[in-house]
């Protein structure tokens, strides 16, 4: 994978870098900080749970901030699309 400006960025100075424990810290991708696959729910395709509350905790998982994770949440696209549809 070639790492370019509009698929890959690192924020290595955020107070909360890394925010995912055992990430890799040479490789971390902050550009989907806040996850776009968060409204999927179980088809958003990372590793997740949900609270005793109902809130989807996505704080062990790590797909879109790893190598690969860019490409993995774009092909997820067309489900988020579906979903805007729906309502």
């Amino acid at each position: 994978m070639s790492v370019n400006s509009s698929s890959y960025f690192c924020n290595k100075d955020c107070e909360y870098f890394p925010c995912h424990s055992g990430a890799d810290e040479e490789f971390f991708n902050c550009l989907f900080c806040y996850c776009p696959l968060y409204a999927l729910g179980s088809r958003c395709g990372g590793s997740f749970r949900y609270l005793d509350n109902g809130i989807k905790d996505c704080s062990d998982c790590l797909l879109p901030h790893s190598k690969g994770g860019y490409e993995k949440v774009i092909v997820k696209y067309k489900l988020l699309a579906e979903l805007a549809k729906e309502r």
